[in-house]
């Protein structure tokens, strides 16, 4: 057991999708993995093991909400359970009018405006963090295969979810539009950097939950157990790196 993960060695597979929601991650077990079973359950992060329709041993755990927490989750995961590969999927908001509510986005890259990156001892410069390349490219390929919607691109990873800045000229997100990043979440940077460190591999993939220039936005139920195009594509990544 790791601080905060209560499986055992070998509970968890070499591959392993990361939904911030254990609702969602629950879902994920139910619906689309045969003889799982669960393998971690501290403070509510539900984790799950089992086997796709073609046999391959892929898990499941919930991060919760923000950098801090999945860098704990993935830290622990990558570098005392022996996990090689985690795939994020969660839902952002979107910058850019030609994307849509329900549309998938991958992220490339992950812009951040918190200080993860303090402890690395980088004396100069920005870290710039980044997917790792054979599973963007899985992930790539295997989204054209698919009927959804996907952008691929650079993801801001937010330090905090409410912006208080109604006296500014402009929205806080709209310099981030005007540069092209695609959207919001709030971990994706601290995974890829996580994975750097360690020699692990990481993606990033969204559905879009709402907009922050058209109307529409996802339900909570919709959130934790609406997300089947990306899942289903994260899912056929996974077993590529099982």
């Amino acid at each position: 057991m790791s601080v905060h993960i209560n499986a055992k060695k070998g509970d968890f597979a070499k591959v392993l999708l990361m939904p911030g929601d254990p609702v969602r991650a629950t879902w994920i077990a139910h619906t689309f993995l045969k003889n799982y079973k669960e393998v971690c359950d501290v403070r509510g992060m539900l984790g799950y093991t089992g086997y796709t329709k073609n046999g391959k041993r892929i898990s499941v755990m919930a991060s919760g909400m923000g950098q801090p927490s999945i860098g704990i989750y993935s830290y622990e995961l990558f570098s005392q359970y022996n996990v090689e590969t985690i795939i994020r999927v969660g839902t952002c908001g979107a910058f850019q009018k030609y994307i849509n509510t329900k549309d998938i986005i991958i992220a490339q890259t992950a812009s951040t405006d918190f200080n993860w990156m303090t402890d690395f001892n980088l004396q100069e410069g920005s870290y710039s963090a980044g997917a790792t390349y054979d599973v963007l490219e899985a992930a790539v390929h295997e989204s054209r295969k698919s009927k959804a919607k996907v952008h691929i691109g650079n993801i801001f990873s937010e330090g905090r979810f409410y912006h208080f800045t109604e006296n500014d000229k402009e929205p806080w997100w709209k310099p981030w539009e005007k540069i092209g990043v695609l959207g919001c979440e709030m971990e994706s940077y601290a995974l890829y950097c996580n994975a750097a460190l360690l020699k692990k591999k990481a993606l990033g993939m969204f559905t879009v939950s709402d907009h922050f220039q058209k109307p529409g936005i996802l339900s909570s139920e919709e959130r934790a157990k609406g997300l089947r195009n990306m899942i289903e594509i994260a899912i056929r990544v996974a077993e590529k790196f099982a």
